[in-house]
């Protein structure tokens, strides 16, 4: 039986869910694992999302520490961050680094409500994918529930997960009017940074000039970076409206769950050599 310390994950994304994801396997043991990125990340929840490291360079989450290596000469770049204790992300969304890291684990983690990897059993001896749009069993050998519920962080073995319903979740009463949404295409700019407080009615940014108003009272939990250029609809931001600036910093409780859920799919995989979990664990 393959020793679990030597599993190899790559890790489809870098945003704040796949940084939970990979903060549930890190503190269950796991440490070669790799985040493949965007050249430009659009995470809202930057500060708590190891994406920022393709910005700066490193970026800790909850005292773990990410490094940007150059896609040339991946491997060598890759080997000496686990030699460090630290985890790499390649600025690598077609995954050109998983042929030579050949991993026994892929998440596709990118949570596009569709597979728009191409994602599929091929791609690894485990491939777990996370939210609607993928098939268990022909896209991924163990799909996700990502819509908070009752459901939510479930094993599914057969079938799919919930379609998007295009509300964000309940968070202290509130759902779609917790989001900042950019009004129309342009430049985002702002003043504002992440753990600021806002009253509903404020000001938080402008996109092409037009003004983005808060529609209730929080923290900004997440925020694009000033002049990051914006689409109409764009998500811009997050306000929390628990009012506790301390969450800004530390991966969600749904982040956490999803990532319990990839936890478990891997165990069951290679602790027993079953795929996924029991029938009893997951949707049908």
């Amino acid at each position: 039986m393959q020793k679990l310390n030597d599993l190899i994950f790559a890790i489809r994304s870098a945003g704040d869910i796949a940084s939970g994801v990979i903060m549930r396997l890190y503190n269950a043991g796991f440490r070669n694992i790799v985040m493949l990125e965007t050249p430009e990340p659009l995470t809202v929840r930057r500060k708590a999302a190891f994406s920022e490291a393709v910005r700066l360079g490193t970026v800790s989450v909850e005292n773990v520490t990410a490094r940007l290596v150059a896609v040339e000469d991946a491997m060598t770049g890759i080997r000496a961050c686990w030699d460090a204790g630290e985890l790499p992300v390649l600025a690598d969304p077609q995954g050109t680094v998983l042929k030579e890291l050949k991993p026994d684990v892929v998440v596709d983690a990118l949570i596009a409500k569709r597979n728009r990897l191409g994602t599929s059993t091929d791609d690894a001896p485990l491939v777990i994918a996370l939210g609607p749009g993928f098939e268990a069993g022909k896209d991924a050998h163990a799909v996700i529930e990502t819509q908070r519920g009752h459901n939510m962080g479930r094993v599914i073995r057969q079938g799919q997960a919930a379609p998007n319903s295009g509300i964000p979740g309940n968070i202290g009463g509130k759902t779609i009017e917790r989001l900042l949404r950019a009004p129309c295409d342009g430049e985002f700019l702002t003043d504002r940074d992440i753990g600021d407080r806002v009253r509903q009615g404020d000001m938080v940014a402008t996109v092409g000039g037009e003004p983005v108003y808060a529609k209730i009272d929080g923290v900004l939990r997440g925020l694009l970076r000033s002049h990051t250029p914006a689409r109409t609809g764009l998500k811009l931001g997050d306000i929390d409206p628990r009012d506790n600036p301390t969450f800004c910093n530390t991966v969600s409780d749904k982040a956490l769950a999803i990532g319990g859920g990839v936890l478990e799919a891997v165990l069951a995989r290679f602790l027993s050599g079953n795929a996924v979990c029991p029938q009893q664990g997951g949707r049908s």
